[in-house]
């Protein structure tokens, strides 16, 4: 079993239906996986929930329970958001299963969370915007929908069955990766980058590549440095 499997957190988003996460809880049982959140105040019929999770029940025991997705990843390093929508404001790509699988490989220590939205709809736009990466599985035009369970049994057996490289060190958490966004978006400001409105979504493009690319503590603080000095620069000059 990879060693990196206690690492990942499976998140559900307002799932509406026990059965639905009682299935899920075996389906990660079977991989190796037994993290699991639940996003949302929504109360589940707990018999519901243990008929399909059957000798997985303990997983929705120990499940957290959190008020929002928001709160359900504060901890995380890396984070997936599961859906097959495009759209403008939605990721500018996804990822497959087997190139998430590596990315989650590369984290050398910290919570990796994979996140399922609703079964009728999936993840908002501001949901997905949330996870650091998107993740699509590949589908049949003739019928794309997958169920809840089917999607996380197909995503954790991707983890499960991962043969490598892996990594060895602990990328930058999410609140270091908001503050590299912050000031790369803030210098870009002071030197008038921007037209309009592109503040928000280039900050969010700058953050989608960074989250993918796992950067270390030390090339954030690089990287801080040289747009903070590109901007002094550009100002200095004009003064």
């Amino acid at each position: 079993m990879n060693s990196f499997l206690n690492q990942v957190q499976i998140v559900l988003v307002e799932p509406q239906d026990g059965a639905n996460i009682g299935a899920v809880c075996r389906a990660m049982k079977t991989m190796g996986i037994t993290r699991l959140a639940i996003a949302g105040s929504r109360e589940y019929d707990e018999n519901r929930v243990f008929t399909l999770a059957l000798h997985a029940r303990e997983i929705y025991i120990n499940a957290e329970r959190f008020e929002t997705l928001e709160d359900a990843l504060n901890t995380s390093v890396l984070s997936f958001g599961a859906s097959r929508r495009r759209g403008k404001f939605r990721k500018y790509f996804s990822m497959s299963p087997s190139e998430m699988a590596e990315k989650t490989a590369m984290v050398g220590k910290g919570t990796v969370s994979i996140v399922f939205g609703r079964e009728s709809d999936g993840l908002t736009d501001k949901e997905l915007a949330l996870c650091d990466a998107a993740v699509r599985i590949p589908t049949s035009e003739l019928f794309p929908s997958l169920n809840l369970a089917q999607a996380v049994q197909i995503i954790t057996y991707s983890l499960f069955t991962y043969t490598g490289p892996f990594g060895r060190y602990t990328p930058i958490d999410r609140k270091e990766l908001d503050h590299l966004t912050d000031v790369i978006t803030e210098s870009l400001d002071r030197i008038k980058f921007f037209k309009l409105e592109e503040k928000e979504e280039v900050g969010r493009f700058f953050r989608d590549i960074f989250a993918r690319s796992l950067l270390s503590r030390s090339e954030a603080k690089r990287l801080e440095k040289m747009f903070a000095k590109i901007a002094s620069i550009k100002i200095h000059k004009q003064s």
